[in-house]
C-alpha cells in the first residue's frame, strides 16, 4: 500500500494515540533489532513499521497491551 492513511490503518475502536505510540514502539524494536544483528536498514524504521500496520503483521492492539502490562 503505497502511503495509506491513518484512517485505512486503524481498526474499529482503536485510537490515533495509541497507533502512533504502536509505530513508534515497533520501529524502535526494528532499529534496535537491525543494530544487535550489525546490518543496516534499507529504510527508516519508522517507515518501516508503518509498512508492517498497513500489511496486517503488526496490530495496534497487540503492541500496545503487551508493552503497558510490562
Amino acid at each position: 500500500m503505497l502511503r495509506p492513511t491513518m484512517a485505512q490503518i486503524l481498526r474499529e475502536g482503536e485510537s490515533a494515540y495509541a497507533f502512533v505510540v504502536a509505530v513508534a514502539r515497533r520501529a524502535r524494536e526494528l532499529a534496535d533489532e537491525a543494530e544487535a544483528a550489525g546490518s543496516p536498514l534499507e529504510i527508516k524504521p519508522v517507515t518501516a513499521a508503518l509498512g508492517e500496520f498497513a500489511n496486517g503483521k503488526a496490530k495496534v492492539s497487540e503492541l500496545v497491551k503487551t508493552r503497558d502490562a510490562e
